[in-house]
């Protein structure tokens, strides 16, 4: 008997020496599956960002990341929050993967795509450049193509569509869930008529420094005391985190590598097949036709929401800013004056609001019919399935 179980035992132990673990493309590697000690390239973005997404072949700038599923009508820079460092205006992600993509190179954007990122081995703080108003603040992500004049990015070489842009109402923005806050596109050409623009992103001893907006401006605005936090080397990568007074945040040295690649490279059209707007689905996370048209509902009633609510408090602020300007001159033709350019400006701007509602309303109408159209698409596949099943019967 005794020998029979040494037998057994020594056997098991000979089996489990031999068990390799072979991750699956669309799996969270374990954390001992890389080698952060070593000298990083390129290389180390394809791998680390391969679970995260499809990485696609995009002329001219050769390999582009899609990121899996990040939420509906998400746009670069929005899920996370910003914090003040030595570096400036310090973009925190909510996402495992985000120390890469917000930290190094750039995201741009495409019709059939969505946006897509390019990777790059300079670390900033944050590649965006910034408006502010009294009443909102902005920022988008800096293109590709825009790169520095000498150690400094002061200005654009060209105005930035405006869909790249991302306002929420100042109040706001040092809220650490600021996603919730962010305005529905359609309103950015008004905003953008409200706002003034600043670039400042520079190369000091010590690093990329982006302060673009000055933060007794964001203390005034938001009405909060700006804290300084120290930002400290976080040993791996992953979400990055606020301890005590300082940032725990992975940045690692990378040089380019012209022979880096990805292990899994898409096609344009294999990748508009999986690429709906910039969202990549992976299958564990699909939802049934009902479950995702009541999420749809639900985030298109929000957006709606905030575009009513932000046009409301624009509409009450120029009131206020007529009012006081009306107070300050003593003769009624001044009155009458001021009275006439007050009418005429909330006149043409109830006429933005109306056409930003009408394009809320068109896209959401899309995203409608996508879902149905889905859902079809759906039915006649598994009809499909159920036709063959009986003829082989």
């Amino acid at each position: 008997m005794r020998k029979y179980f040494w037998t057994i035992f020594l056997s098991l132990i000979f089996m489990t020496s031999c068990m390799i673990y072979l991750p699956h493309y669309d799996e969270v590697p374990p954390e001992e599956y890389y080698d952060y000690y070593g000298e990083l390239d390129t290389s180390f973005f394809y791998d680390y960002l391969s679970p995260y997404g499809i990485w696609v072949q995009y002329s001219p700038y050769g390999y582009v990341w899609i990121p899996h599923s990040p939420g509906y009508g998400w746009r670069p820079y929005t899920r996370g929050r910003w914090v003040w460092t030595d570096y400036g205006w310090t973009w925190i992600s909510d996402f495992r993967w985000g120390w890469a993509p917000f930290h190094y190179g750039r995201w741009a954007w495409d019709a059939e795509f969505g946006w897509f990122w390019v990777p790059g081995t300079t670390w900033g703080p944050a590649w965006v450049t910034w408006r502010w108003s009294n009443l909102y603040i902005g920022w988008a992500p800096l293109p590709p193509d825009v790169g520095f004049v000498g150690i400094r990015i002061v200005s654009l070489p060209y105005a930035l569509p405006g869909s790249y842009w991302i306002f929420i109402d100042g109040r706001y923005f040092l809220n650490p869930y600021i996603y919730r806050y962010v305005l529905p596109f359609e309103r950015n050409v008004t905003i953008i008529n409200y706002t003034v623009i600043r670039t400042n992103i520079h190369i000091e001893d010590y690093g990329v420094v982006n302060r673009g907006i000055d933060p007794d401006h964001i203390r005034r605005v938001t009405r909060k005391k700006i804290y300084k936090y120290d930002l400290q080397e976080a040993s791996r990568p992953g979400v990055s985190k606020i301890v005590g007074g300082g940032v725990e945040l992975y940045r690692p040295s990378l040089k380019a590598s012209e022979l880096a690649k990805p292990k899994k490279v898409l096609g344009k059209e294999e990748a508009q097949v999986k690429a709906t707007k910039g969202t990549v689905v992976k299958s564990e996370e699909r939802v049934t036709p009902s479950e995702e048209k009541s999420r749809l509902k639900d985030k298109q009633e929000h957006e709606v929401r905030m575009l009513e609510k932000s046009q409301e408090k624009e509409v009450k602020d120029l009131k206020v800013k007529f009012d006081k300007e009306k107070a300050s001159v003593k003769k009624s033709s001044e009155r009458a004056t001021v009275q006439k350019k007050q009418d005429e400006t909330l006149k043409k701007l109830k006429k933005q609001h109306e056409s930003e509602k009408s394009k809320i309303t068109t896209r959401h109408k899309k995203e409608e019919n996508k879902v149905v159209k889905k859902t079809e698409t759906k039915k006649k596949k598994e009809d499909k399935k159920v036709e063959k099943k009986e003829e082989k019967r």
